[in-house]
């Protein structure tokens, strides 16, 4: 696991547990502290299931970034990316077409400090530190303008954290504000989680006890966000249901429940 000594040393807290490296944990990474291990181990206790969960959302991430690639889209915006893991979004869209360009943006400086790694010799793709409720700072940011034209078809991806957004943050707006920078041609990417079950309800109580933040949002809710754009078949719908590639199970668990996703396209 990852030294908590060397990395509070770069001023990352270490005493409290992190989206990203929460994430880190349910995808097994080794970029994580006793705190973010501490923290899904209580969320295992209402969704065995978790560590699925993740997976559903990573496999849905590649199969939208191609997607999209498909539609000829080769520029996206990863906002709240996450840590670095396998199948990230430069490699699945520049493995569809190697001039795709990628911009992560992440409020965990963890994420900065092993992405500029895995990135070094990639000049198309950049990690840029910031709050993604910043719109106005990230779409000014000197990273962003260097490899996103917005004059072009832009990814916009929000995969997996706009549950993390309370309702006064104004999570709609913030949609609408990115939305609004992109030109006719682009894509709008969200995963959600999805008060579905009662056991969801009792997952976003932990979640706003122990972390802060994690809304679940009901299908309708979750739907609204995409309100103003043409929401592509299958519409929202829970994570395996999404143009899957495989067969799908006739009846979906707790888990497969959990998290809704769709995609847009703006006319």
């Amino acid at each position: 696991m990852t030294d908590e000594r060397d990395e509070r040393n770069s001023g990352i807290d270490t005493t409290r547990p992190s989206i990203a490296r929460a994430y880190d944990v349910v995808l097994n990474g080794k970029d994580n502290f006793e705190v973010d291990r501490a923290f899904v181990a209580e969320i295992v206790k209402v969704v065995p299931e978790i560590y699925d969960v993740a997976t559903y959302n990573r496999e849905i991430l590649g199969r939208g970034v191609r997607f999209l690639a498909e539609q000829g889209v080769t520029q996206f915006l990863d906002l709240g990316s996450g840590l670095p893991t396998v199948e990230n979004t430069h490699q699945v869209a520049q493995r569809a077409n190697p001039e795709s360009r990628v911009v992560y943006v992440d409020n965990d400086p963890m994420v900065l400090v092993h992405g500029r790694a895995l990135l070094a010799e990639d000049d198309r793709t950049a990690v840029v530190t910031s709050d993604l409720r910043d719109t106005s700072a990230i779409l000014a940011d000197p990273d962003v303008k260097r490899l996103i034209d917005f004059d072009r078809p832009v990814g916009v991806m929000l995969v997996g954290v706009l549950h993390h957004l309370h309702d006064d943050d104004d999570p709609r707006g913030i949609v609408e504000a990115y939305m609004a920078a992109v030109p006719s041609g682009s894509h709008l990417f969200i995963t959600h989680f999805c008060a579905s079950t009662q056991e969801s309800r009792e997952a976003e109580q932990k979640y706003l006890a122990l972390l802060g933040t994690g809304r679940f949002r009901t299908p309708e809710e979750i739907t609204g966000f995409f309100d103003g754009f043409e929401l592509l078949e299958p519409g929202v719908v829970p994570l395996p249901l999404w143009r899957p590639e495989g067969s799908v199970p006739g009846r979906l668990t707790v888990g497969q429940q959990l998290m809704y996703g769709g995609i847009a396209y703006k006319r």
